[in-house]
C-alpha cells in the first residue's frame, strides 16, 4: 500500500495568532454549560488562540503532489477470530453473581 506523507514544518511556517476576547469565551462557557474559574480565562484565551492558529497554518499545506484518485481512508487491520476463555472468567470473577458464564442480576420486569 502507497502512503502520501505532509510535512508540516514549523521551520517554513508562518506563525498565526488568533485573538480571543472575553465575548467568544463567554458564549463558549454558554454553549459548553461550563464555568471558567476568572484566573484561568486568561491563559485559556491564550491557549485557545494558539490552537486556532494552527488550525489556521493547515490551509497554508502544500497538496499539489498528492494524487487526488488517491483513497484516502485509515488502512483497517484484518478481523481475526480469537477465542480465549479466560477473558469472560476473568470479567465473570469480579462479578456479585454469575452461573455458567453469564451474570446473574435481579429480575426488574415483571
Amino acid at each position: 500500500m502507497k502512503y502520501h506523507y505532509i510535512m508540516i514544518s514549523p521551520i517554513n511556517s508562518k506563525e498565526v495568532k488568533m485573538n480571543i476576547d472575553d465575548d467568544v469565551l463567554n458564549k463558549l462557557e454558554k454553549l459548553g454549560m461550563i464555568q471558567i474559574d476568572e484566573d484561568k480565562k486568561e491563559s485559556l484565551k491564550i491557549d485557545l488562540g494558539d490552537i486556532l492558529g494552527f488550525v489556521a497554518n493547515i490551509s497554508d499545506l502544500d497538496f499539489d503532489n498528492v494524487d487526488e484518485d488517491y483513497p484516502i481512508a485509515t488502512p483497517l487491520r484484518e478481523d481475526i477470530k480469537q477465542i480465549d476463555t479466560s477473558i469472560s472468567s476473568n470479567i465473570l470473577k469480579n462479578a456479585p453473581c454469575s452461573k455458567e458464564g453469564y451474570f446473574i442480576v435481579p429480575k426488574i420486569i415483571e
